[in-house]
Formats: structure tokens, C-alpha cells, sequence
């Protein structure tokens, strides 16, 4: 018989993989549920209306909204991560429609909160969905993005987000303080519990093509978002972008998006020991299912096992439009 060296004698690392029970038993990173957040789109119609380039994502309406909610419950998903399509209607070059107490949001979110107050509820405060030239703040008639201009308009969104009931507001503009204002107006109009999730490592990613349709930006984007968004070659500077916002008064902090950037995901979360959320962004999710539809891959497991690799890497929790199909699986 062939003799194989050992590092020691009689160790074998196979030992603990021959049996399902003793691969749960030493596995060093377990999903559930709770560890997901889902992204949910919501429109101003009726019923549900398929995102063409999100296979098994729709958006929804208020009423079925609310549904959702129940069903996250019903899940134990712990929370919805909720984004509006705005149609060419609703846009201006302004974005005022981001700062309407009726407007679609804050009637989503009470419709929500009153199906399941349990679910936390979180939005997005940025721009880009209402304005005509698809940025996340204001645009200048250079082309620029006025910093302290945009974070006013921001603060105003989030104020009006916590007043309909939102328990987390998530920045994702990537405007220089915009995480320190919004919270001193927090504190100053009395929403003291309110949370901030700042997408603080966000990159300027080609990843964001199937959203920006879901939202219906893509055809309005004028230009790109690399004067505001980070450097997909940098890490360092992730790290400098949440130091700040923490020291602003960030609660969580997200990295976006998610498997290309584990590395960012476990630095940020080994450094500051904060809870750290990666996205797992619509290019993500979109090229899974066409290779699962088209029979290359088997797409339930390669879903849990990018699910399982960001909590490997230190996350304590995955934004995901898979988040309903993997907590059946989970079930």
C-alpha cells in the first residue's frame, strides 16, 4: 500500500466531512432567516409588475406590499429593505417627490407597518429614483453633484421616512456628511431610536444595471456616479468612509456590492466590530438565475452558498432579493 506522509500521524481531515451530522456539527457558519434582509420593490399601481431583468422579482403594490411584510413574518425574516419605482411622472430635476409625506414610500411603509409591526422597515435615502437625470443628489448645470445641496434634500427624505414609520433610514448617496446631519435632525425632531444604516462602502459598480431598470432610473442616468461612488481598485478608503461615519453617528454600516467585495466586507467588520451588511446587488442576483435557467449551475445551492460566504466573511446580515426563496429553504 502507498505511503502517504502525514503532518502527524494519523491525522485525517477527512474524518469530520464523511457524515451530514458531523459536517453541521463543526460548521463554523450557519444561515438562517434572521440573517437576511429583503429587498423589495414597490410601484404606484395595482398587483405585481415583473422586473424583466430580475427572473421571479416584482414590484409590488401597496397592498401587496403589506402582504409581503406578513409573509417575512411568517419567514422570520427579521426586515425589508424597501425601494420605490418611480415613473417619468413622478421625476424632476429636483427629486421633490423624495420629500412627499403622501407619496409612495410613506404610504408603503404604513401599509407595512400596520400588516406586521414586527418587521423592521428600512428605506433608502437617496435621489436617484426621482430625479430625471437618475443621480443620487442634485445635479449642477456643469454636470456636478453639489455636496451640502443634496445633503439638505437628503436629511428632509429621511425625516419624512421616520415620520411614516421607517425604523431604519439608509443612506446610499454617498454624499460627504450626510450621515452626521441626518442625525443631528433625528435628535433635534425628537426620533432619537431612529437607525441609520449607512452604505458606507459603496463602489461604482457595473453590478447595478438590473436595479436601476427595477427602479426605473437606468434610462434617465445622465453620466456616471464615479464622482461620488468609491473606486472599485480602493479598500483603505472603505475603511476611512466608515470611520467617519460611525463617528457621525452611524448605527450599522453596509458594504455594496457584496461578493466581489467580501475582502471589503471582512476588513470592515474585523476592524471596527460593528454590524456590518453586505448587498448582494441585482448583477449578483441576476447572473445566478440566467445560469440556473439556462441549466449550467444548480441556483438553490449556489444561492445558499453565496448567502453562507457572506456570513463567512463577517457579515452579520445580507440585503438580498433571494431573501423569501432562501428562508423557504431554510425553513
Amino acid at each position: 500500500m502507498t505511503q502517504f506522509p502525514q503532518a502527524f500521524p494519523g491525522t485525517r481531515m477527512r474524518r469530520l466531512r464523511q457524515a451530514p451530522w458531523a459536517r453541521s456539527l463543526v460548521s463554523e457558519n450557519v444561515l438562517t432567516p434572521a440573517d437576511l434582509v429583503w429587498a423589495v420593490f414597490v410601484h404606484d399601481g395595482e398587483g405585481r409588475v415583473p422586473v424583466a431583468s430580475l427572473p421571479g422579482v416584482d414590484r409590488l403594490s401597496v397592498a401587496e406590499a403589506a402582504l409581503a411584510a406578513k409573509r417575512a413574518k411568517a419567514l422570520g425574516i427579521p426586515a425589508i429593505a424597501l425601494f420605490p419605482y418611480i415613473g417619468p411622472e413622478g421625476k424632476d430635476a429636483d427629486g421633490s417627490g423624495a420629500l412627499s409625506p403622501g407619496g409612495l414610500v410613506p404610504r408603503a411603509l404604513k401599509a407595512m407597518k400596520d400588516a406586521a409591526p414586527e418587521v423592521g422597515l428600512i428605506t433608502d435615502v437617496a435621489l436617484d429614483a426621482y430625479t430625471s437625470h437618475g443621480h443620487d443628489g442634485l445635479l449642477d448645470e456643469d454636470g456636478s453633484i453639489p455636496n451640502d445641496a443634496t445633503v439638505e434634500r437628503l436629511v428632509e427624505q429621511a425625516l419624512v421616512h421616520v415620520g411614516a414609520g421607517a425604523d431604519v433610514v439608509a443612506p446610499s448617496d454617498m454624499m460627504d456628511g450626510r450621515i452626521g446631519a441626518i442625525r443631528y435632525a433625528f435628535e433635534e425632531e425628537g426620533f432619537t431610536n431612529a437607525m441609520i444604516l449607512s452604505y458606507a462602502a459603496k463602489y461604482a459598480s457595473g453590478f447595478y444595471g438590473p436595479y436601476r431598470e427595477a427602479i426605473g432610473s437606468a434610462a434617465a442616468l445622465k453620466g456616471d456616479k464615479k464622482t461620488y461612488q468609491q473606486d472599485p481598485a480602493n479598500s483603505d478608503e472603505a475603511l476611512r468612509e466608515v470611520a467617519l461615519d460611525l463617528a457621525e453617528g452611524a448605527d450599522m454600516v453596509m458594504v455594496k456590492p457584496g461578493l466581489p467585495y467580501l475582502d471589503v466586507v471582512q476588513r470592515v467588520s474585523s476592524t471596527f466590530g460593528v454590524p456590518t451588511l453586505a448587498y448582494q446587488v441585482s448583477g449578483e442576483y441576476a447572473q445566478i438565475m440566467a445560469a440556473a435557467q439556462n441549466g449550467w449551475i444548480d441556483g438553490d445551492r449556489v444561492m445558499m452558498e453565496t448567502l453562507t460566504c457572506f456570513k463567512r466573511a463577517g457579515a452579520a446580515g445580507v440585503i438580498t432579493y433571494f431573501a423569501e426563496r432562501a428562508a423557504e429553504k431554510l425553513g
